[in-house]
């Protein structure tokens, strides 16, 4: 599998910029480019596939462990010509106090793929050359094939920084000059998601094309990723994650509807490919439209997003809070995220909400970020009090309180603290998981699920 990884020497250098436009140049060309990002990010993904036509796919060293990044990363780019895979931060920057876990460059050794370093030259010149090759002598098993220099102000000034690279040994692959109108908005947590503008979205992406396939060396780039030696590892397979949790899957098959639309856009792809390999149907609505549940939901998942920006229009569709307030009331499995969690409170800013968690949520000038280890700590649909799963908590809202009678999660490092709620079937929590680290999460919420949805029909039944 030819393979890249993008990174840069710190975040803002370019990196989603130049990741996005090669994966759109290359599918533009007829090739089946396979999409990767570094790290929890889910914003990212969402342009990646925008330009390919694939799930964007995360490669979480820390959240899925070191052993599954080969495997997850085969499972996504199986069948493709070309992968490409965007880092996180700096090249090596990871999990604070880990070393390496979780950095682009633990990923690209993992992968065995050659790195393209995308270098903000705005500010520097002959100094490039300095900046490179301390990146490239760090780490001697990270190998770094080239550059990208982005913001390059003039002919004069992508001279003088092309003679620095030549002198140090280091080819260039591409030069971009400074084009705000490719730029992409942002707010509080990142990018503005796909979900919310994609006409733009798409306009940007094709323009992200436009400008790497004039800037970049398409041909050079290619041959350096199939430098990528073979990758000696079995593709990760839903099927087989959900084998090994070692319980049959649960009979009949539950439908689990998963919120979507532009107040909850944070999903990763495996969660629901877990779901359907437990034997549920998985579908998805929309909290800002859809005034009720799939028909026969038989459990239900809200992962993360934007509520905040979107509260007036998710506390005016008062027919499906009900609904959902009502499935949790009758004891329906829900796992909430983030995003899920502030849609579960009694008010987020001031709007109704679902109400089926005694709190009130708000928005608030300080950022929570971070990677966090954590334990059950109730017994819930989602996991069995004492399972252990790495976690990563990404908001700007508090919710007061913040956990309740039994909370969902004891956090172990880097602060030792409970948080979130267990409340009937309903598991609530900040912590955004990745459930491929711990699979009978999924074949769990399954089961969940079908016996919630065994015990509606009988009841329904009975009534007749």
């Amino acid at each position: 599998m030819p393979r890249l990884v993008v990174a840069a020497p710190s975040s803002g250098s370019g990196k989603t910029t130049v990741a996005t436009g090669l994966m759109a140049a290359f599918a533009e060309r007829g090739l089946a480019v396979s999409p990767h990002k570094a790290g929890p990010d889910y914003i990212d993904p969402g342009y990646h596939a925008l330009a390919t036509g694939r799930p964007g796919r995360n490669l979480d060293a820390f959240m899925c462990g070191p052993e599954l990044v080969a495997p997850l990363f085969a499972h996504g780019a199986a069948g493709c010509d070309l992968a490409v895979v965007e880092g996180v931060m700096g090249l090596y920057d990871g999990a604070a106090g880990r070393g390496e876990l979780a950095s682009t460059a633990q990923v690209a050794k993992l992968l065995r793929a050659p790195v393209v370093l995308v270098v903000d030259a705005s500010s520097q010149s002959r100094s490039v050359a300095a900046l490179v090759h301390g990146f490239a002598s760090f780490d001697p098993q990270v190998r770094l094939g080239g550059v990208i220099l982005n913001k390059v102000g003039s002919d004069r000034h992508e001279v003088m920084l092309r003679e620095a690279l030549e002198e140090a040994g280091m080819p260039v692959l591409g030069v971009l000059r400074r084009a705000p109108q490719v730029a992409t908005p942002s707010r509080h947590l990142g990018l503005v998601p796909v979900a919310e503008r994609h006409a733009d979205a798409l306009a940007a992406v094709a323009a992200l094309a436009e400008q790497v396939r004039a800037g970049c060396d398409l041909d050079a780039l290619m041959a350096l990723a199939r430098t990528a030696p073979p990758l000696p590892c079995e593709p990760w397979s839903p099927a087989t994650a959900r084998a090994g949790s070692g319980d049959a899957a649960p009979s009949g098959r539950p439908v689990v509807a998963v919120a979507g639309g532009a107040a909850f856009t944070f999903s990763y792809a495996e969660h629901a490919e877990l779901l359907r390999a437990a034997g549920a149907e998985v579908v998805t609505f929309d909290p800002l439209r859809d005034e009720a549940l799939p028909e026969g939901t038989g459990g239900l998942v809200i992962g993360g997003g934007f509520p905040e920006v979107y509260a007036p229009e998710l506390s005016a569709n008062a027919p499906l809070r009900a609904a959902v307030s009502a499935f949790a009331a009758a004891g329906g499995p829900v796992a909430a995220e983030c995003a899920g969690l502030l849609y579960l409170a009694r008010s987020l800013d001031g709007k109704p909400m679902c109400g089926v968690l005694d709190a009130d949520a708000r928005m608030s000038e300080r950022l929570t970020l971070g990677y966090r280890e954590a334990v059950a700590v109730s017994d819930s649909s989602l996991a069995a009090a004492g399972t252990r799963l790495r976690g990563h908590e990404f908001h700007r809202t508090v919710i007061e309180p913040g956990a309740g009678a039994a909370p969902a999660w004891g956090f172990t490092h880097p602060e030792r603290r409970v948080e979130g709620f267990v409340r009937g079937g309903v598991h609530a929590s900040y912590l955004h998981t990745h459930w491929v680290a711990e699979p009978s999460v999924a074949r769990r919420f399954a089961e969940a699920a079908a016996a919630h949805a065994a015990a509606v029909r009988e009841a329904a039944a009975a009534r007749r």
